[in-house]
């Protein structure tokens, strides 16, 4: 199958080592990955902010760029939910625009959702020797994510498996969300690191790189040795 890769903003600015074990994990499982060049930011961040026009034109764009996609994988639940489940909403009112949004949503995958359900794989040949837990990301409500994660944590070598209090409860990160009300924000992830080290995990594992961003920071501030890796740096471990 070709994949086409759409990297996102957080992954590609700030941890490119998720885009780079994404290519790595699908090209070993037999596909072709492509990264078309024209890809920028989803709009997501004007979206949530409140300019639609703004978001509206940059859908437009990135339609454009996948448009002569086979299928899309994307490291990032809430990317993904914005083009399978924003877009359409987005260019609703205009027929064209909104027959290719649904047909780029159609074909649009988180990456963990893809490995389980498009290609039925969960045991990839990852090791990890250690206790691991799994924050779910809030966007994956929007694409109806279930237990996609812990199934392929189930089939890593070594890794020991234990679920975090309260896991679907958010971070506190929602992009701007964060920056506008900081003491809230800090108030969220406050707890969710709480039941993070609960667990004893020596790593915590999500498939959205805001929430891994926000959870990692209030780790480093109170000196809390939990390494924080997307789902695909865990599956790229052997």
């Amino acid at each position: 199958m070709k994949i086409s890769l759409m990297i996102t903003c957080l992954a590609d600015v700030l941890r490119p080592e998720i885009g780079m074990a994404t290519v790595k994990l699908l090209r070993r499982l037999g596909h072709e990955v492509d990264f078309p060049a024209d890809q920028t930011c989803c709009g997501q961040p004007m979206f949530n902010s409140g300019f639609a026009d703004l978001a509206r034109a940059q859908a437009k764009h990135t339609i454009a760029a996948f448009d002569d996609s086979e299928v899309v994988v994307t490291p990032s639940g809430s990317c993904a939910a914005m083009l399978k489940v924003e877009y359409p909403e987005l260019m609703h009112g205009d027929k064209a625009w909104h027959g290719r949004a649904a047909a780029l949503g159609e074909r649009t995958f988180e990456l963990s959702s893809f490995l389980v359900h498009r290609l039925g794989v969960t045991d990839v040949g990852a090791q990890f020797d250690g206790v691991a837990t799994y924050h779910y990301a809030c966007h994956g409500r929007m694409t109806g994510a279930t237990n996609e994660v812990e199934r392929l944590l189930a089939d890593v070598k070594d890794l020991r498996y234990v679920p975090i209090a309260r896991q679907d409860q958010c971070c506190g990160f929602g992009g701007s969300f964060s920056v506008r009300y900081p003491q809230i924000s800090t108030a969220m992830v406050n707890d969710k690191v709480n039941c993070i080290l609960a667990t004893g995990a020596s790593a915590v594992v999500s498939t959205d790189m805001g929430c891994l961003m926000n959870i990692g920071g209030r780790l480093r501030r109170r000196n809390a040795a939990v390494e924080i890796m997307h789902v695909a740096e865990l599956l790229e471990r052997r």
